[in-house]
């Protein structure tokens, strides 16, 4: 039992990490992977979606200060994440979050549609301890009744006292979600902004001759 308790354990840390490696991916393929958790609606007025190559280098990349933007033109969209370094200093939660930008021409602008999305095992492992901790207690509460567990004082003291400590940890679990996702979303928000101003600003030459001495193959 034991071993097969180590083995389970080993493969659930195996499949949350090749959820996580594969969602910080921004290939075609992984662009859409992803628990959707929200949308963000939005005009880009001026902005036509023929120029915005000339924005992006030859493979699609655009660097950002806190994140990265790819633009895939085939499909009229633009994946953006915060960066993830290795050592980084900054506070890392278990709830990381990325957009996935969707561009539709609409007279002189753009209309965008920012579909965001985090890791599938943090949804699901986040929806499962609430749900243990909420089908547990009221298990417990139904238990604790049928044994006559509120016949007396003391025990409806006791019976009390749990259902306020089950609160008390599901209350605190929604606080810590909540904290986590409004960190990450204002992350990704701040990639947004700074992709919105690198598109806002003139296209100068020194930026055309940048973007192509990072294609080799162009030159």
């Amino acid at each position: 039992m034991m071993l097969a308790g180590l083995f389970a354990g080993i493969l659930l840390i195996g499949l949350v990490v090749c959820d996580w490696l594969y969602f910080i991916r921004l290939t075609p393929d992984a662009i859409r992977y992803g628990c959707p958790v929200a949308n963000k609606p939005d005009q880009w007025p001026g902005t036509r979606l023929a120029s915005l190559s000339d924005r992006f280098t030859p493979e699609g990349l655009l660097m950002l200060p806190h994140g990265v933007a790819w633009f895939y033109p085939q499909l009229s969209q633009i994946a953006i994440r915060p960066q993830y370094r290795l050592f980084s200093r900054r506070f890392r939660t278990a709830w990381p979050v990325k957009g996935l930008i969707q561009l539709m021409p609409h007279d002189q602008s753009l209309n965008a549609l920012c579909v965001k999305r985090m890791p599938w095992s943090s949804a699901l492992m986040t929806l499962l301890w609430f749900a243990l901790v909420l089908i547990g207690s009221l298990t417990f509460v139904v238990q604790y009744a049928m044994n006559k567990g509120f016949a007396s004082f003391g025990g409806t003291l006791t019976g009390v006292a749990v259902m306020a400590l089950a609160a008390l940890v599901l209350a605190f679990g929604l606080v810590t979600v909540a904290f986590a996702y409004r960190l990450e979303d204002s992350r990704l928000m701040k990639v947004y902004d700074e992709l919105r101003e690198a598109l806002d600003k003139p296209l100068s030459a020194d930026t055309v001759i940048q973007f192509n001495a990072s294609g080799n193959e162009q030159t």
